[in-house]
């Protein structure tokens, strides 16, 4: 079980950011607020938005992390405003 703890682009230090680390759904979540896999999906689909395309691992989702953290720099803005 991982723990709930939320992560934000502003408390992960940019040098412990490994390049290629990929991180699964879950955590996709918890980094972008605790959203939920529903609007991940909403993000996915959005082209407007550009998020970070998945990898495919045996049919499961991953992302490389530094690429999402990248993402959420960009839109601190468009995303404050949906809250």
């Amino acid at each position: 079980m991982h723990s709930q703890a939320q992560v934000s682009p502003a408390n992960v230090p940019r040098d412990e950011l490994k390049p290629n680390k990929i991180i699964p759904a879950s955590e996709v979540r918890d980094i972008c607020g605790g959203i939920s896999d529903m609007s991940l999906w909403r993000w996915l689909q959005d082209p407007e938005l550009k998020f970070p395309r998945p990898l495919y691992i045996a049919r499961r989702r991953y992302w490389r992390e530094e690429d999402v953290i990248a993402w959420l720099e960009s839109r601190p803005q468009q995303l404050e405003a949906a809250e």
